[in-house]
């Protein structure tokens, strides 16, 4: 979609996302495409189909018709004037990031708890995360600070990137409501089993190679930052596999070897704790500081990922 104008479309987007983050002034597709699921979600579950099928549809459905959707808005900008076509691509790929938003979140909570205000941290850290925070201490939630920033930065910055740089804003978007319906029905509960496998399925598909792709991006920027890039990069190779999701541990993984800190672990989800295994097994525990390096380093991954998925474009292009 994007031959020759990727290599100003993706800086653009990128730069727009580290300067201005996310505006809550600003609507936001990720809000519409929630609203889609939510919608559509009764009438599927209603076809006279096994909900496996039906889920299957359903995920289908809504990420073609949001690839469609957005290719539309595109052309159309593009016939107007190809300038407009080129800041509506911008626009597009600008909102399917969240790199600076994820930042600017994780650094509330740490400022909550320097002033010693445990429990708005809680409320702050339970916004961005899955798990049960009502017992956590300072520990717990700067852990589970630095682990969201570590998961998502495959799924809110390098997975969009690599999507926008192979096949546009139309690939972004798709991208982004692949993850969408994993966050609201891809769970493994009663009600999402079987309907949410599907779309489970297709977002641990979409974010296999960038999950992957992001250990040597992480490790150089950690070698950048602390001089870790190495022990960031062995520990993103021998322990990104220590995790119930085929990808999340990567990220995950390669942050704990680069800020020496152990994640992951044992957590309260959903009520009933789950054993899981941690991550970065020889290290200490994260301190209220590692929250704030966690989202430098996360930034500067960022920017890294940017010259990554282009030439990753490039390589495509020349092998067909």
């Amino acid at each position: 979609m994007m031959p020759l104008s990727v290599w100003y479309i993706l800086p653009l987007a990128v730069l727009f996302d580290l300067a201005a983050g996310d505006p809550r002034w600003l609507p936001h597709p990720v809000r519409l495409m929630g609203w889609a699921v939510d919608q559509l979600e009764g009438p599927f579950r209603k076809l006279p189909l096994p909900l496996v099928f039906s889920g299957f549809l359903y995920a289908a459905l809504l990420v073609t018709g949001a690839w469609l959707a957005t290719l539309l808005l595109v052309v159309a900008a593009a016939w107007l004037h190809p300038i407009v076509g080129v800041i509506v691509q911008v626009g597009i790929i600008y909102t399917c990031l969240a790199g600076r938003c994820l930042h600017d979140e994780a650094i509330k909570v740490r400022d909550l708890l320097v002033s010693n205000d445990t429990e708005k941290a809680r409320k702050q850290v339970g916004m961005l995360v899955s798990r049960d925070v009502s017992k956590l201490d300072g520990t717990g939630i700067a852990r589970a600070a630095v682990e969201t920033v570590a998961e998502n930065f495959v799924d809110g910055v390098l997975s969009p990137l690599f999507f926008a740089a192979i096949f546009g804003a139309p690939g972004a978007v798709a991208f982004k409501m692949a993850s969408t319906l994993d966050s609201m029905v891809g769970y493994k509960n009663d009600r999402y089993a079987q309907f949410g496998k599907a779309s489970a399925r297709l977002d641990d598909l979409l974010n296999w190679i960038p999950a992957r792709l992001s250990i040597p991006v992480i490790a150089l920027a950690a070698q950048l930052l602390h001089h870790r890039g190495r022990q960031s990069f062995q520990t993103g190779l021998r322990e990104g596999g220590n995790h119930k999701s085929p990808n999340a541990g990567r990220p995950e993984a390669a942050f704990a070897g680069a800020l020496a800190v152990k994640i992951n672990g044992p957590g309260v989800y959903h009520g009933r704790k789950v054993d899981k295994a941690w991550i970065g097994k020889n290290f200490g525990p994260p301190e209220t500081a590692d929250i704030e390096k966690a989202g430098r380093l996360m930034l500067l991954s960022a920017m890294i990922s940017l010259p990554v998925v282009m030439v990753f474009q490039l390589m495509i292009r020349m092998a067909l």
